[in-house]
């Protein structure tokens, strides 16, 4: 073994030379953004094809998944930024610097979703249409891209010896990612000291190709417009809130132990949920009038 084997000794798997880069002309470029690209790429193209099947104007929502990337990789990396502002305060031209990591996930799907209802409004589009369209393309974005956090061997969680999990080089990975329980259970493989781990971009990425398959059978049968994108908020938040709650790496609240994202995703599941509550009881009402 060496130190760019990842295993899963539980599942008979190790794979021995996991890269994190590429090099192109002596230029490296990370496997973690190549692995975001495809996550856009394919994102975009499921909502093309889902706003063609609904009849709707494919042009219209690549033009606003293109304005919708950018800003979502603007308000992912001020997430991260804000709620790790000790590592920034000193050195600010540090926040720019995309290439040196730290972009959250929640912060662009919040951009994201700010930047489509702009759009709708500007464009007089309904948003709730729109909101329904591009859910499922960006919960498979999200899925692929957790996988940018396998390369990195990061946005991983505590011990555990279950069958998913993962054993990764102590020496690769982030100190501070590191608990005293992985440390009094470190494995030894040829001389190289592995940490055993829940792969939570495993999780993650599962989590969401199953809800996204749930999306895509559900867009048909919605009752009214914006129930798809409700449904998407309520599934990636009951995820998001179990998985945080066993990272390593958590952003937490300034002054109190609370994982933000742990506590923004129970907000926006509740929050969808009794908004598709009373919508689905008003929709009844109209039915019966």
């Amino acid at each position: 073994m060496s130190e760019a084997s990842i295993l899963f000794p539980n599942l008979g798997i190790a794979l021995k030379h996991v890269g994190s880069s590429v090099s192109v002309f002596g230029f490296e470029i990370a496997y973690y953004g190549i692995t975001i690209a495809a996550a856009m790429l394919l994102g975009i193209s499921l909502i093309l094809r889902i706003a063609r099947k609904t009849g709707q104007d494919a042009d219209l929502y690549f033009d606003v998944s293109l304005i919708t990337i950018v800003c979502a990789l603007i308000g992912a990396r001020a997430y991260y930024v804000i709620f790790s502002w000790d590592s920034y305060r000193d050195h600010l031209l540090e926040v720019f610097n995309f290439r040196g990591g730290g972009l959250a996930i929640y912060g662009g799907v919040l951009a994201g979703i700010l930047t489509v209802w702009i759009f709708a409004r500007v464009k007089k589009q309904d948003f709730g249409l729109m909101a329904d369209t591009v859910s499922a393309g960006l919960v498979l974005g999200q899925a692929i891209g957790r996988w940018g956090n396998f390369f990195n061997r990061e946005v991983f969680g505590g011990y555990t010896d279950s069958l998913l999990a993962m054993a990764l080089p102590k020496s690769a990975v982030r100190s501070g990612d590191v608990t005293q329980e992985m440390l009094d259970h470190l494995l030894t493989v040829d001389g190289v000291e592995f940490i055993q781990v829940h792969p939570t971009f495993l999780y993650e990425s599962l989590w969401n190709l199953a809800l996204m398959l749930f999306l895509l059978w559900f867009i048909k049968k919605k009752h009214f417009h914006g129930e798809v994108f409700l449904c998407y908020l309520m599934g990636y938040g009951v995820g998001r809130a179990w998985i945080e709650g066993i990272r390593t790496d958590q952003l937490l609240i300034p002054g109190t132990g609370l994982p933000v994202s742990q506590v923004l995703s129970v907000l926006l599941a509740v929050g969808a949920l009794l908004i598709l509550l009373t919508k689905r009881k008003l929709e009844r009402r109209k039915t019966k009038g």
